[in-house]
């Protein structure tokens, strides 16, 4: 399974030789580093970690943070996610990778390689082909306080003959007995902002070069938002 964490640059729309318009959101996900590696023998479950999107004023992470990374011959990133049973391919070098600012200090007891991938390697948009099928993983846009109409979808109430129930979410009560309200009650509240992970998206076209995914249609999260492509099946 290839896996990669970028930044959502946002929409755009791309045409093909037939003069067809895609549209497509792009993806800039600069080459990640293996920070650490699981092992099921160990940590009772297999796994990679990637550390993405750097930040250019150390004073922002922790001393910890900083030494994790150190450990992997990282620079200063924000961000780490591990990608379970993943089977990442690392770079081979070429444009758009950079050498470690130190050789890898493998910490005891860790795993030095597990499936082709060491500690320290990078992880470029390389590892990923045009056409292939991918999920997104992503904070959503947050909505806010929102009703029931927009939340859940709702029907309104009749706007003539004095009705005043056009957006009101209607009865919620169960009468004397239970004489409560049910848990999992669809009711307004904040809408939004939770991870969402949509399946069956595909690579459009990979720019190597520039650090550039293009995944057909839209995915979730806002602009400048951290998202997580891994393959799909």
């Amino acid at each position: 399974m290839s896996a990669i964490v970028g930044k959502k640059l946002g929409m755009t729309q791309v045409f093909t030789e037939d003069g067809t318009s895609v549209p497509v959101t792009v993806i800039e996900a600069q080459p990640n580093k293996v920070t650490a590696l699981r092992r099921s023998e160990r940590d009772g479950y297999d796994a990679v970690q990637l550390a993405a999107i750097p930040v250019a004023n150390e004073e922002k992470l922790t001393k910890g943070e900083l030494g994790h990374l150190k450990k992997a011959g990282a620079p200063a990133m924000r961000t780490l996610v591990e990608f379970r049973d993943a089977d990442v391919s690392p770079s081979q070098g070429g444009e758009g990778t950079e050498e470690p600012a130190e050789a890898p200090d493998t910490p005891a007891g860790e795993a030095e390689e597990v499936g082709g991938v060491k500690l320290g390697d990078d992880v470029t948009v390389a590892s990923f082909e045009p056409g292939e099928k991918v999920k997104v993983s992503a904070v959503s846009i947050g909505k806010g306080f929102q009703g029931t109409i927009k939340r859940h979808n709702f029907a309104r109430g009749p706007e003539t003959h004095g009705s005043h129930n056009v957006r009101a979410p209607g009865s919620i009560g169960a009468s004397a007995d239970p004489a409560r309200v049910f848990k999992g009650t669809k009711m307004p509240g904040q809408m939004g902002a939770r991870r969402v992970t949509q399946l069956g998206a595909h690579v459009f076209e990979v720019d190597a070069e520039r650090n550039l995914l293009l995944i057909r249609g839209s995915v979730p999260g806002p602009k400048n938002g951290t998202v997580e492509v891994r393959s799909d099946g």
